[in-house]
C-alpha cells in the first residue's frame, strides 16, 4: 500500500515522501496516528510541495545545528555525582544529565535522543560522548565525572 507520509517515521521515510508499506502497518498504526495518508493520484503535487518545505527546513537546522557544533566542539562538561571510594557511582549519569548539564554550562537546548551513549556512565574521570545534532553533523564532548563530596 503507498502512504504519503506526513511526519519523519524512523525506518519508513522523511515527510513528504510516497514509500510502500504493508496495508496492515498503515491501516492499523501510520494513519490513525497521523503520519501519513492513503497515496492517491493527485499526491504527487502534495508531496512535491512537502518535499520544497522539509528542503527549506533542514538547510536552516543543518545551519543551527553547526553553530551548535562550533560552541559545543572539544567542549569539557562537568557533571558532580555521588560516587564511592573506588571511584564507582552510587547512580549512573544518563543522557539528560548531560543534556541538562550543556543547556546549564554552555546555554544550548539539545533533545536528549541526539546523544550517543552506549550505556550510562557509572565511574568518575573523562569519558568521550558524540552528540549527532543533525543527520551529519556529529561533534564529540568530553563528559567530566566529578565525584560530589
Amino acid at each position: 500500500m503507498q502512504v504519503l507520509l506526513r511526519q519523519d517515521v524512523r525506518g519508513v521515510g522523511r515527510r513528504g515522501d510516497i514509500v510502500d508499506v504493508s496495508s496492515g502497518y498503515a491501516r492499523n498504526y501510520l494513519v490513525p496516528s497521523g503520519l501519513a495518508l492513503e497515496a492517491t493520484a493527485g499526491m504527487a503535487t502534495q508531496s512535491a510541495s512537502m518535499k520544497r518545505a522539509r528542503g527549506a527546513r533542514d538547510a536552516q537546522d543543518r545551519e543551527a545545528a553547526q553553530v551548535q557544533a562550533a560552541t559545543l566542539g572539544g567542549a569539557v562538561i562537568g557533571i558532580s555525582a555521588r560516587a564511592a571510594q573506588g571511584g564507582r557511582l552510587f547512580g549512573s549519569v544518563s543522557e539528560l544529565d548531560i543534556v541538562k548539564a550543556i543547556k546549564d554550562q554552555k546555554g544550548i537546548e539539545i533533545d536528549a535522543h541526539k546523544v550517543n551513549l552506549g550505556e550510562h556512565l557509572k565511574e568518575t574521570g573523562s569519558h568521550s560522548v558524540s552528540i549527532e545534532l543533525f543527520d551529519d553533523v556529529v561533534v564529540a564532548v568530553t563528559v567530566e565525572v566529578i565525584a560530589q563530596g
